[in-house]
């Protein structure tokens, strides 16, 4: 009972599995092959003839190594200051005593039910207001704030479990409030930057809405707009089209190949150290 009931389970999570990859083997094959094929010749099987070239199509016939590197350097940067001020913010709100830290923490962790996209407007204003609209800022500054609530709750998580004992302990050493975190805190903390790093990349690298009013010029476009760009270029090149989305996935699958670990952990941690 217990082989066939092992079994069972064995055959719903490959069936599970199957179903998971599906969508990268049908990009994947999608984007080697011509139009008949794609349009109805062969939709579903491997490519008659693999077609390499479209990714060299692609690549040399449109922007998307420009649109990859914008999109690599807005990420990269959101990235560092997400983790720079949630770090900072979580210590100073969850560590230090003063007044009001409590509103202020409340009003961080209502962030949290606030959608992104439903700022575009006040933000687009803002913006415009203070001359960063078509520029890098224009992304860096709405991604980090709005990466902010969830970057504190997660290095929170963490920072619940460093013991007090050890602040005390240095604070009669002699160190300051900054020699406390800089030289305790932040080795202790080393786990939650892969966390927060993680969920601020999968939240700003296939950011659309913003990116695409936020940002009109060609030479500042981020690989989601471009993406959408070369849509239209290649309406009648379905293959080179594939190619150019399975190179915007490059970067996620890596991700989720060497780190699949930690990425499931930035998706649980709040719930279960918050």
């Amino acid at each position: 009972m217990k082989s066939m009931k092992k079994g069972m389970t064995y055959f719903i999570l490959c069936v599970w599995a199957v179903i998971q990859l599906f969508p990268l083997y049908y990009l994947f094959t999608f984007s080697l092959k011509n139009n008949e094929e794609i349009l109805g010749e062969n939709i579903l099987g491997l490519p008659k003839n693999w077609l390499w070239e479209n990714y060299i199509k692609v690549i040399t016939t449109s922007n998307i190594t420009r649109y990859f590197l914008n999109s690599v350097f807005v990420t990269l940067i959101v990235i560092i200051l997400t983790l720079i001020v949630s770090l900072m913010a979580s210590y100073g709100i969850y560590r230090m005593q003063w007044r009001f830290r409590g509103v202020l923490a409340a009003i961080f962790m209502l962030g949290l039910t606030i959608p992104i996209h439903s700022s575009i407007l006040p933000v687009f204003l803002i913006l415009k207001n203070v001359g960063l609209l078509n520029s890098y800022m224009a992304l860096i500054l709405p991604y980090v704030a709005f990466g902010l609530s969830m970057g504190i709750l997660m290095s929170s998580g963490f920072l619940f479990g460093i013991p007090k004992e050890l602040e005390e302990a240095a604070c009669i050493d002699g160190c300051n409030v900054y020699k406390i975190f800089f030289r305790i805190i932040i080795p202790l903390m080393k786990p939650a930057f892969a966390t927060i790093a993680i969920f601020t990349y999968l939240s700003s690298w296939n950011e659309l809405m913003m990116s695409s009013i936020y940002i009109n010029s060609e030479n500042l476009k981020t690989l989601p707009v471009g993406i959408q760009s070369i849509s239209m270029q290649l309406i009648t090149d379905w293959g080179v089209f594939g190619a150019a989305l399975v190179l915007s996935l490059v970067p996620t699958i890596m991700i989720y190949i060497f780190m699949s670990n930690k990425v499931q952990e930035s998706m649980v941690v709040g719930a279960v150290k918050g």
